[in-house]
């Protein structure tokens, strides 16, 4: 049974093929710079102890073109020879609004309803419809399975997800919290789960995505109760270019007094801010090269993207009273150690104890690294979204 999962991007499109009978995967690859001169695709394939490497330069002036690519190559390459073969296609889509909270077999109606969310992200929804729209000219007798990043936080109560602002606002505009990351958090929940060796819908996390995007979920019986990002992506933790929670009122004023237009702001807060904004560099390990030669405005970098996550890791536990694990994955979350000792540092009243040789020590899967004298289990674990989507579409055929 193989489910192939597309992540469609406005200029890219990131693929993986699973064999689901053993959640194995066959393929994974990422074809950039689609309507530029000198498109790349780069395509792995194989076992860990023999992993073969593809790169082509090639020219898809657009996502049907690109996709043509990769499967004139996963056909080339042997992992994928018919559609007969497919099970499914699994699409992440980012906005899934109030509309679904479970992924959903794709038809006419649901790109409608999909269409309709472009507002809520339009930078990422109008892109996710023509990786959809594309696969099935390809694939018309394949099951196309939408996945959502929202579709996970749809079980927050009204007080978590509504936003104090007029009913109106809301029930017209759809101005509420929504939350994403939703295949990830998902993902290391049940991973978590199958490691303490409890049904997940009988534990509290909290689970910590740490990457060039950041978020924080608070978990009570396997379902999500709260989480860091809002309407958009933007609220919440400080990430590699947004500039996490601010004050609404400094739009006004940076409009009133700095002269920028709405649309600068909106790119000033999204991608001119965050680590990037305090020092200049938006990658942690750059930001960590710097902070460790002395650079004063990277070391603010790194105890201000610190301190954000230890208030959340103290709000979430007031939200759920009883936390059985805090779980950490992402690039940054599964590799700093330095990041997660400082975000769990004096937090021992709330039997938070981090064991430093553990959580120092290389390895791979699940690493636990809380000390034997802490109550809160503290967690490693690698999150893989495609994966997550590919059980998804498993889930839902069957």
């Amino acid at each position: 049974m193989k489910v192939l999962v597309i992540n469609t991007g406005s200029s890219s499109i990131k693929y993986k093929l699973f064999d689901m009978t053993d959640q194995r995967a066959l393929a994974a690859g990422l074809l950039e710079r689609i309507g530029e001169s000198g498109s790349h695709l780069v395509q792995r394939w194989g076992s860990e102890e023999d992993e073969q490497t593809l790169e082509l330069n090639c020219n898809a002036a657009d996502h049907q073109q690109g996709m043509a690519v990769i499967v004139e190559q996963m056909q080339q390459t042997g992992v994928l020879g018919s559609a007969d073969e497919l099970a499914a296609v699994g699409h992440r889509v980012v906005h899934g609004g109030e509309v679904f909270s479970q992924p959903v077999r794709i038809d006419q109606q649901v790109i409608d309803v999909i269409r309709e969310m472009v507002p809520l992200a339009p930078l990422h929804n109008p892109a996710n419809l023509e990786g959809i729209e594309v696969a099935m000219s390809l694939y018309p007798n394949v099951p196309q399975i939408g996945v959502f990043d929202t579709a996970f936080h749809q079980t927050m109560p009204a007080e978590a997800y509504r936003y104090a602002l007029p009913e109106t606002i809301y029930k017209k505009h759809k101005v509420r919290r929504y939350g994403f990351h939703g295949s990830s958090h998902s993902y290391v929940a049940k991973q978590a789960a199958g490691h303490l060796g409890k049904p997940l819908s009988e534990l509290n996390l909290i689970t910590v995505h740490l990457g060039n995007g950041c978020s924080a979920t608070a978990i009570r019986d396997g379902c999500s109760v709260d989480t860091t990002m809002g309407m958009t992506p933007l609220e919440g933790l400080v990430m590699g270019t947004r500039c996490g929670d601010l004050d609404p009122a400094i739009h006004f004023y940076l409009e009133r007094e700095a002269n920028i237009s709405p649309t600068e702001l909106e790119r000033l807060l999204n991608k001119e801010s965050g680590l990037k904004g305090i020092c200049g560099v938006g990658d942690m390990r750059e930001v960590s090269e710097l902070a460790a030669a002395g650079n004063a405005e990277a070391q603010l970098a790194r105890a201000l993207f610190i301190y954000r996550m230890k208030k959340y890791i103290g709000a979430y536990y007031a939200v759920l009273g009883r936390v059985d694990a805090i779980v950490f994955t992402g690039g940054i979350g599964e590799n700093d150690a330095a990041a997660r000792a400082g975000i769990c540092a004096d937090l021992e009243s709330m039997g938070i104890v981090v064991d430093q040789a553990k959580n120092s020590a290389k390895q791979t899967g699940v690493k636990a690294f809380n000390g034997e004298q802490g109550a809160v289990a503290l967690l490693v674990i690698p999150t893989d979204e495609e994966l997550e989507i590919a059980l998804n579409c498993k889930a839902l055929i069957n």
